[in-house]
């Protein structure tokens, strides 16, 4: 895959699967290594997709259902629309509606400091209880008849009668998804829209539940941009902690409404938001993933996938994508083990790297190396130990 933008993928395949690992700690020996020759893509200059011009181009990870949408708000017009009315399971993305139902045209202004908290965490860490609450307290699927009648959703629905209180099971769609964000961004009060999307550009790296979610939207651009993203039956590399499934409120009855054939099984991983100087565009990835795949794995494909849209406005980061392995692995504040962790990276994800510098030397055995890379999005490093290329140095890129 080539676009044009000044990110490259760098890929090289090393010795099968490592078990986890810290970095500074040290692991059991491994038996053998193994590469090959590595394969970057051809770097092109770096433009802004507001003046680029480009073809729809989604490229879609083998194994992956998707549904793609991608509104130009300058122009009124797709640039990518794939499987755009194709029914998937929500997952967190439905905490957007369960918002603007407790909003409504008041604002927040009317919201209790209690509510008004709960909103700000469900928004900016995707906090399950928070929306579990307003789930039971608010009628359950009747919030979604309300959020479809009022906004003219075609594709969304309550959670099947079987899981009624699985709000995270709504069926929603790509082409549904850019219209509610159309209906904040041009239609909603002013006091909502500000509130909403002040909440949304400040999503924080690690979700309340240790979900590392800034994949898709988040990684492919640079600043300024607005994301709600979602996720369902992963475990997590954990920014914090690791948990599984969905969260639920109590049942609130039958919800003989709902679409039957919404996928309930396979893991879902959503990036949905606006990217650009005033919100140029709306960007909704919703994906469903081969039973089994880990959380690195998924959020790498997504990255891939949203890196190859055309999305007008977008600026993309400067660097090489490069894989990881190891779990557990550190980001640290400095080149050293000693330095401040940040966060832990998903195991085996991609991360952005934008250069290479000497730090401390970190052994695991039987790699030692004293290069540490630098990732421009997390603000640290991590020891080059964990980065799947065959050399101590990444090949072509500079030094910090």
């Amino acid at each position: 895959m080539t676009s044009p933008h000044t990110s490259t993928f760098l890929t090289v395949h090393r010795r099968p699967a490592r078990r986890a690992a810290r970095v500074g700690l040290f692991c059991t020996a491994l038996a053998a290594l193994l590469s090959t020759a590595v394969l970057p893509a051809a770097a092109a200059p770096h433009r802004d997709h507001a003046t680029a011009s480009r073809t729809a181009s989604a490229v879609i990870p083998a194994g992956v259902t998707a549904g793609v949408a991608v509104f130009d708000r300058q122009t009124r017009s797709f640039t990518e629309q794939v499987n755009p009315s194709l029914p998937l399971r929500s997952a967190s993305v439905v905490k957007l509606l369960i918002a603007l139902d407790v909003l409504g045209d008041s604002g927040p202004g009317a919201l209790t400091a209690q509510d008004r908290a709960l909103v700000d965490a469900m928004l900016r860490g995707s906090d399950d209880a928070a929306a579990s609450h307003f789930w039971a307290a608010n009628g359950g699927g009747a919030i979604i008849d309300r959020m479809v009648t009022r906004i003219g959703l075609t594709d969304t629905a309550r959670p099947p009668a079987t899981h009624p209180g699985y709000w995270g099971y709504t069926a929603l769609s790509a082409r549904d998804t850019v219209k509610i964000y159309n209906h904040v961004l041009d239609t909603a009060p002013t006091a909502v829209r500000d509130y909403v999307m002040g909440n949304l550009r400040a999503s924080t790296r690690c979700a309340a539940d240790g979900y590392d979610q800034h994949f898709g939207i988040p990684g492919a651009f640079e600043r300024p941009w607005a994301v709600k993203q979602g996720w369902s039956r992963f475990t997590s590399g954990g920014c914090t902690a690791t948990t599984t499934g969905t969260a639920t409120a109590t049942a609130t009855g039958a919800d003989s409404s709902a679409a039957a054939d919404v996928d309930l099984d396979r893991p879902a991983l959503h990036s949905t938001g606006v990217v650009g100087s005033g919100d140029r565009s709306v960007v909704a990835v919703l994906t469903l993933h081969p039973s089994g795949t880990s959380y690195g794995k998924a959020y790498s494909d997504v990255g891939r996938l949203t890196r190859s849209l055309n999305v007008p406005g977008a600026t993309r980061p400067a660097g090489t994508w490069i894989g990881t392995w190891g779990s557990g692995v550190n980001v640290r504040a400095g080149a050293t083990t000693e330095s401040r962790a940040l966060t832990a990276l998903p195991a085996g994800v991609e991360v952005l790297v934008s250069c290479q510098t000497r730090g401390q030397q970190v052994s695991v055995p039987p790699y030692t190396n004293d290069w540490w890379a630098y990732l421009p999005q997390y603000g640290g490093y991590i020891t080059n130990i964990y980065l799947n290329v065959p050399e101590n140095q990444v090949p072509g890129l500079r030094l910090c």
